[in-house]
């Protein structure tokens, strides 16, 4: 090759594709990162809105780790059409609602699809041998490479030594000897690499990047999928399954409670859409209702609301109830005791 060959890293925001990144641009690689939005991440929107995490910096570790290694990186919205990835994955979940195969080819396809369109050469991703029990094995990467399109010029750098050699290795575009021969979910290569590169405050690993291999979230998902009868969702839908408590009284409504005031102020944008309720005479969440709730189901939704506010030892409190789009009325209602909300309303 005359020119300087170039490559696509897939940059999660995590640590091994930092790494992955970062040793093949020392090879004089010309390196560019994509990341790929999903509306799944665990990094969104909450770390924003929720009291807990108020002392966390506020960043998208995407940027960040392509910063650290000093690449430009390019964000991609692939929401829309990831919906078939979640709703109909060929190689089925893993242990929660992650079609973590079908997920890693279909990421790696978007990318080979991106170095074609811009004359780049290969793509590199951070996955090493055995570390995630669903798409990280051996007999699982060909499957990978040939779902994508990628083929051999898919790199994986950090395990490299361990496959046979890619065409980015053979052309000589990257030399094998200085690739590296990770395995198993043990991080300290990776940190001790890290430390080599002086890389410090990254992204720690907790179950992955993405809220699918949450069990938390994925009944909640399953539990939307079931009641509307279908597996189709939109961004919306993913936004309000990361916030509140979720309770299902009764098949044909759910109420979404919020547990503080960032998601009081983030779920009041969507009292448009919901119907929405709120204790009037004490300090307390709002909940939103969805589904076809009808007027006792909005009594009991406005009782479970204030049995989770200020006013929950009070006899009677007043509630005030919002038709989406419509004008709110008030209503007393008795807050209802927590021997009265049986655990298998908790979605």
């Amino acid at each position: 090759m005359s020119e300087r060959p170039k490559a696509v890293a897939l940059i999660s925001g995590g640590l091994d594709s930092m790494l992955a990144a970062q040793v093949v641009k020392d090879q004089g690689v010309h390196v560019e990162g994509i990341n790929f939005f999903t509306g799944f991440c665990v990094e969104g929107h909450t770390h924003a809105i929720r009291q807990k995490d108020k002392d966390k910096a506020k960043r998208n570790n995407a940027l960040w780790a392509a910063e650290q290694v000093g690449i430009k990186l390019h964000i991609e919205d692939i929401s829309q059409e990831y919906v078939r990835v979640v709703t109909n994955p060929k190689h089925g979940y893993g242990q929660n609602l992650n079609p973590c195969l079908d997920c890693k080819g279909f990421m790696v396809g978007k990318a080979r699809e991106w170095m074609e369109a811009r004359g780049f050469d290969f793509v590199i991703t951070g996955e090493v041998i055995g570390q995630r029990p669903k798409s990280q094995r051996r007999e699982t990467f060909p499957v990978v490479a040939e779902e994508s399109g990628a083929g051999d010029r898919l790199l994986r750098p950090l395990c490299a030594k361990r496959l046979e050699p890619t065409l980015p290795e053979r052309m000589g575009w990257v030399d094998r000897g200085q690739l590296l021969d990770f395995s198993g979910r043990s991080r300290k290569p990776q940190m001790a690499l890290a430390e080599h590169y002086g890389f410090e405050d990254y992204s720690q690993p907790a179950g992955g990047c993405c809220f699918l291999t949450d069990e938390t979230f994925s009944r909640k998902l399953a539990d939307l999928w079931e009641t509307r009868g279908t597996r189709e969702y939109d961004l919306d839908d993913i936004m309000l399954l990361k916030l509140g408590r979720h309770l299902r009284p009764a098949p044909n409504f759910k109420l979404i409670v919020a547990r503080e005031e960032g998601e009081n102020h983030f779920m009041n944008g969507y009292r448009k859409r919901f119907h929405s309720v709120r204790d009037l005479d004490n300090p307390g969440p709002l909940a939103l209702v969805q589904g076809e709730p009808g007027e006792q189901d909005l009594e009991t939704a406005a009782a479970i609301t204030a049995r989770y506010g200020k006013g929950k030892t009070a006899e009677r409190v007043r509630a005030e109830i919002t038709p989406p789009g419509g004008e709110p009325y008030v209503t007393e209602v008795a807050p209802m005791p927590p021997a009265q909300i049986p655990e298998e309303w908790h979605v």
